[in-house]
């Protein structure tokens, strides 16, 4: 196993970002009755950890809905925009989606609800084939944001994939290993570092109830 940096994901060609998100279905939609985003977001606001179901959701929906946080009103999914279809509500997924830029590059970002979601389900996997030619498809469980070596999937251009769990990248073409990669060592202290940042900046965090209950949310 050799240590490498990592390679950054490739900025995205002229057009091709608008093209994935355009939807003939773009009218205007409401949520209904999904609730998935209040279990994978981190709502700061209620003390809520993300991958938790929030406390303030019912059968009936947000509880909280007149007085809800800025985050929560703010948020609008790849699907509540209008860009995917209309058949794939996040709930129906079991995966919220967002497209995420940084530094001028493009990225999807699957979230599942509960681990294994991407496997499950047919649509998810029609989804990131659609998208990866054009941007990496960077696929996570909610509730594994804050675990030391959780695993992701970053599926690329032209078949090939990346396995990452903790420190270590495993390259796939065509369901093969071809390489593997260890982060160096001051990119695993800059790693650890941050995890225990965010470790410590969420303590005490669960589903939100308790700040519901004493601020009246």
């Amino acid at each position: 196993m050799r240590s490498t940096q990592w390679a950054s994901p490739s900025t995205l060609r002229s057009g091709e970002l608008s093209n994935l998100t355009q939807s003939p279905q773009a009218a205007e939609r409401s949520c209904g009755d999904c609730t998935l985003c209040c279990t994978v977001l981190r709502v700061d606001a209620l003390r809520k950890l993300g991958g938790v179901a929030c406390a303030a959701v019912s059968a009936r929906g947000c509880t909280i809905y007149e007085r809800r946080p800025q985050i929560c009103r703010g948020y609008r999914c790849l699907w509540l925009q209008g860009k995917l279809d209309i058949e794939d509500r996040p709930d129906r997924l079991g995966a919220v989606l967002d497209v995420v830029v940084e530094a001028g590059a493009a990225r999807l970002a699957i979230r599942e609800a509960t681990r294994g979601a991407f496997e499950r389900s047919d649509r998810l996997r029609a989804i990131a084939e659609r998208y990866r030619d054009a941007m990496p498809v960077r696929i996570t469980c909610a509730s594994d944001a804050l675990a030391a070596a959780a695993p992701e999937r970053v599926l690329l251009a032209r078949g090939e994939e990346l396995a990452i769990a903790g420190d270590v990248a495993v390259r796939l073409r065509g369901g093969r290993e071809v390489e593997r990669v260890r982060a160096r060592w001051l990119e695993r202290a800059a790693r650890r570092l941050r995890l225990a940042w965010q470790r410590r900046r969420v303590r005490g965090y669960g589903d939100g109830a308790q700040a519901i209950r004493e601020n009246g949310a």
